[in-house]
């Protein structure tokens, strides 16, 4: 679904129990390889039109998507807190073109190291739900007022999820902190979001659109 050979050789590197930690299945599996591919398929559309363009990846982790995308051109921002900064520097290394800010993607001052000129793409994924509705508005109107005419890529869970991942699970296993809010039509419409669907994917993923997150994309 995802073919990703840096992800498979930093996830050998860390020596860390993800599959005792987080659970293993391959339904598990195959949503989030096609929940990444939506964003890389997302991202690829946008360099299509704006080769020179830049990403601006919030919250990014060590996810490697600027591995799976580069067209040889664009630039990319990572932003993300210090102690992330300095892991991912540490396990992944700046590429040519790449640049890192270690500080909150809620505050304006990373907007200073963007460039607008060939076009701005933002993405956030897995990121907003866990973070209060109202500083999610405020960052989006900030967007909004620096990068008018770019895009905002990002993700929410609907409102039964986000009040289903504040109960205790029955079964003990791992639970990741709460979402603090939801998204619905009525939110959906104030952002002027149109939602995507995930990619064909095999199995029942090549039937139903399953998905328990909303990928969205949002004109600035």
């Amino acid at each position: 679904m995802l073919p990703d050979p840096l992800a498979v050789a930093l996830t050998e590197t860390i020596d860390h129990p993800f599959a005792e930690r987080f659970g293993e299945t391959a339904l598990l599996a195959q949503w989030q390889a096609l929940r990444a591919k939506r964003f890389d398929i997302e991202i690829r559309r946008f360099l299509a039109a704006h080769p020179d363009g830049t990403v601006v990846a919030l919250g990014e982790g060590l996810e490697t998507q600027f591995w799976r995308v580069d067209n040889g051109r664009m630039r990319w921002l990572t932003v993300d807190v210090p102690e992330t900064i300095e892991l991912r520097d540490r396990l992944l290394g700046l590429a040519d073109r790449q640049a890192a800010f270690a500080g909150s993607a809620f505050e304006a001052a990373w907007m200073d190291d963007v460039d607008p000129g060939n076009g701005v793409l933002v993405t956030a994924q897995g990121l907003f739900m866990y973070f209060d509705l109202t500083e999610v508005e405020r960052l989006i109107a900030a967007l909004r007022a620096r990068f008018p005419g770019g895009w905002l890529l990002f993700d929410a869970v609907p409102k039964w999820q986000a009040a289903r991942s504040r109960k205790p699970r029955s079964d003990g296993g791992y639970r990741p902190p709460p979402w603090l809010w939801g998204m619905d039509r009525h939110r959906r419409r104030a952002l002027g979001a149109a939602k995507l669907r995930l990619p064909r994917g095999r199995g029942i993923f090549g039937v139903l659109p399953l998905s328990a997150v909303e990928i969205l994309r949002v004109r600035l």
